[in-house]
């Protein structure tokens, strides 16, 4: 079903530009519902080339007719953003992508009365396939929760979860994916050491991860169970976990996403965004 409302972006990279595809390719809205707050020529030139859709140098803006903007910006530039957006006339709904940036932060420059949802996608949204948690705040209304579900469910599923769990959510499936890409990465080049010529070493690893994603998503069997169907006793599986075990494989894991989770909470105390 199309949304009535008029839609502002500030900040046109790439989660951006994933969540206005997903929209127009879903019929969510259409392009001339999106405005999109851009300080680079170029980019705003592909925003009406590739979508049709109207991009400005100014972000207050965006802000005119909209009913919610979004805020698609890095967190080292979110201060300056909010600085200029201080003291706007706009009394819509504000949803932040923002990762570290908590609502009391926002709520500083925006105004504590303001309707706030944070939320965290992540960049398989770009084909479709992200999840995005979210949290809600300030004096965002059940109608305001709804309308934040519905804009990111057109690029995967959505989540609901409370602030203080974002920094968790943020380390899980924010990071999340460049976890998959090393991972990735280092099964292709394990592949050519063994002599495999890159034209095969690189779709074998590929295919695979996708391949294990694809079946850990379908079935029913967590993924110590699906690991365990894999794992013969005594067989080619087994050899390699067990120099992933002798190595606290795990381990080494559990304390990469809890850096990325520590990470996420000194963002919000970067200058310019300190709640």
């Amino acid at each position: 079903m199309r949304m009535e409302e008029r839609i502002g972006l500030i900040g046109g990279g790439n989660m951006a530009e994933a969540l206005v595809r997903g929209w127009l390719a879903r019929g969510l809205l259409a392009a001339g519902q999106v405005v999109v707050g851009e300080p680079r020529e170029e980019r705003r030139t592909c925003w009406l080339e590739r979508y049709g859709v109207a991009a400005s140098a100014d972000n207050r803006t965006v802000l005119n007719g909209a009913q919610v903007v979004v805020l698609a910006v890095k967190p080292n530039v979110m201060g300056a953003v909010l600085s200029d957006l201080a003291g706007a006339s706009y009394a819509g709904l504000w949803i932040s992508i923002a990762a570290g940036v908590p609502i009391r932060a926002l709520a500083r420059y925006l105004g504590d009365t303001g309707r706030f949802v944070r939320v965290m996608p992540n960049t398989p949204a770009m084909a479709g396939a992200g999840i995005s948690a979210l949290c809600v705040g300030g004096d965002a209304s059940a109608a305001d929760r709804a309308t934040a579900h519905q804009l990111f469910a057109a690029v995967g599923q959505v989540v609901e979860v409370t602030e203080d769990q974002m920094d968790a959510v943020t380390a899980v499936s924010g990071s999340g994916p460049a976890y998959f890409f090393y991972l990735a990465e280092a099964l292709g080049e394990a592949a050519a050491e063994l002599g495999l010529p890159p034209a095969v070493a690189g779709p074998l690893a590929r295919a695979t991860l996708t391949g294990a994603a694809a079946l850990v998503a379908t079935e029913a069997a967590d993924p110590a169970e699906l690991r365990q169907r894999v794992t013969s006793a005594g067989g080619t599986t087994a050899a390699a976990l067990a120099v992933l075990d002798e190595h606290d494989w795990t381990g080494i894991f559990r304390r990469a996403v809890r850096a990325a989770a520590d990470r996420s909470r000194q963002l919000s105390a970067l200058p310019g965004v300190r709640g």
